[in-house]
């Protein structure tokens, strides 16, 4: 049965229908001593079981403070490396391997390594939506809530490369003064909002504000009324006073706006390729409830990173989490 596993990539095992997976899913929590971690952009169920739900930084902190003995991270195959990075003594398992990132895939660790050799003296800051390999190379990694802060912490003269995300990078410049040397790798769902539906979504909704995600391209981020982080983005809907919000980014997060906001109305941006009214991970959505059961059961899949590419790879998410907490983040 486990070969099968293999191929598939997650725990390929019918969840007989009169089992209660909720239930059986705290049962078994309980008895390992697990905890559930879950991405804002993962599905509703998830969220709502998950024992902690919070962007990338907020995820990294969690692991590398939890004392439980296995972590399931619901959220795509970098976070899983990122806790277990932290956390080696522990058991990382994520429901579906395949759930992987556009973003990371995006930036392959030779051609990145020969990137950094070709501007030699900068300082390598990299997007914690990156792999392990990625990381080793890294002097710094940072995530959408802490980027600026880091940024500015570095000297004024200081060389930077920052990738792999060119829209953040770009817009990282443009707030800081900057001129880092970018990476050319982008998020396929942050890339396809459309502009133009935007606009009309405007002339619909006209109280609405417009938040956006910095992974968004720039006349987006021109458009909006507020950009920022998934967590800063929940975090301003629910201080603002306006009743409407157009959300350009993974609609996953939509759910804990409004849990936080059930007054408020909050619409997804659509894409440009988009026949719905959504723009979604696919990614993302892989991981079920049933998976999730599954992995907790068997646990597996469990993420695994080699001890030499760990070692490496913890330097600069450590610089990360100490800077972060100095700046209280």
């Amino acid at each position: 049965m486990k070969s099968s596993w293999l191929k598939s990539g997650f725990v390929d095992e019918p969840v007989p229908t009169n089992v209660d997976l909720i239930q059986e899913i705290n049962r078994l929590k309980k008895e390992k001593n697990a905890i559930i971690m879950g991405h804002f952009y993962q599905k509703d169920e998830l969220q709502d079981i998950a024992d902690f739900v919070g962007d990338s930084l907020a995820l990294a902190q969690q692991a590398a403070k939890t004392d439980a003995d296995i972590i399931i991270l619901a959220g795509v195959h970098f976070m899983g490396e990122t806790a277990k990075i932290l956390s080696p003594e522990k058991t990382v398992l994520v429901p579906d391997l395949n759930a992987g990132c556009s973003l990371a895939d995006s930036c392959p660790p030779d051609a990145f390594e020969e990137f950094v050799k070709e501007h030699p003296g900068h300082t390598v800051l990299t997007y914690v939506n990156t792999t392990a390999n990625i990381k080793a190379l890294s002097d710094i990694v940072v995530t959408s809530t802490n980027a600026k802060s880091i940024v500015d912490s570095l000297p004024k003269d200081e060389k930077v490369i920052f990738g792999p995300d060119r829209n953040l990078g770009n817009y990282l410049n443009s707030i800081t003064g900057r001129d880092m040397v970018l990476w050319d790798g982008a998020c396929h769902v942050h890339e396809k909002f459309s502009v133009e539906k935007i606009i009309d979504l405007k002339k619909e909704f006209p109280d609405a504000l417009v938040l956006a995600h910095p992974e968004c391209k720039k006349p987006l981020l021109i458009l909006a009324d507020y950009v920022g982080s998934t967590a800063a983005l929940l975090k301003f809907s629910m201080k603002s006073d306006a009743k409407q919000f157009i959300v350009a980014t993974e609609s996953g997060i939509i759910h804990q706006m409004k849990k936080e906001s059930p007054d408020k109305e909050f619409i997804p941006a659509p894409a440009n390729d988009s026949t719905c009214a959504c723009n979604d991970c696919e990614y993302m959505k892989l991981n079920t409830i049933e998976k999730l059961y599954n992995c907790l059961k068997y646990e597996w899949p469990a993420i695994e990173v080699s001890e030499d590419i760990r070692l490496e790879a913890v330097k600069p998410i450590n610089r990360m989490l100490d800077i972060s907490e100095k700046f209280g983040l």
